[in-house]
């Protein structure tokens, strides 16, 4: 089965990549309610992408090696940023507040790096073609770091609410 087009790709990845950026930065404003299916919902969506990029760029393993290496350095800032994390149980609910500045640093160098490549694909090289995009270590990486992250916070979020 050939892969798809990296064309293709993006018009599915781009529209869920800044409806999840703008839930993402909303949600690292303040305090937070913390629901029963939000996040089995991160915990599906993103191993699904790391798998699809993974299946994108599989005859080059150095990327896919990439990518797990921003994958690894996610999960580790994870823990940095569950220990930055105030929880609280209320008759209300469970709330959490993330630290800001580490969820907002990670989504800006994520959307920065997605600019970068869109100017640099669609502007700067102009025999190369949207499959470029997809192919670069250092996106990948970075995505990975973005993934590794919120799997990793995720799983952090899940442990609290059930260890007690």
């Amino acid at each position: 089965m050939p892969a798809p087009s990296a064309t293709v790709v993006m018009l599915l990845l781009v529209p869920l990549l800044v409806w999840r950026t703008y839930s993402r930065v909303r949600r690292l404003i303040g305090r937070q309610r913390l629901t029963r299916v939000r996040p089995w919902i991160t915990l599906t969506i993103f191993p699904l992408l790391i798998g699809l990029l993974s299946w994108l760029v599989y005859p080059n393993l150095d990327r896919i090696g990439w990518m797990a290496a921003g994958l690894a350095a996610g999960a580790a800032l994870s823990v940095l940023g569950l220990k930055l994390t105030s929880f609280e149980r209320t008759p209300q609910g469970l709330f959490y507040t993330p630290n800001r500045y580490l969820g907002l640093t990670l989504v800006l160098l994520f959307v920065g790096r997605i600019i970068y490549r869109v100017i640099e694909v669609t502007l700067l090289s102009a025999g190369n073609t949207l499959t470029g995009f997809v192919f670069s270590s250092l996106t990948l990486t970075v995505f990975g770091l973005l993934a590794g992250y919120y799997l990793g916070y995720t799983a952090g979020l899940l442990r609290w609410r059930y260890k007690s």
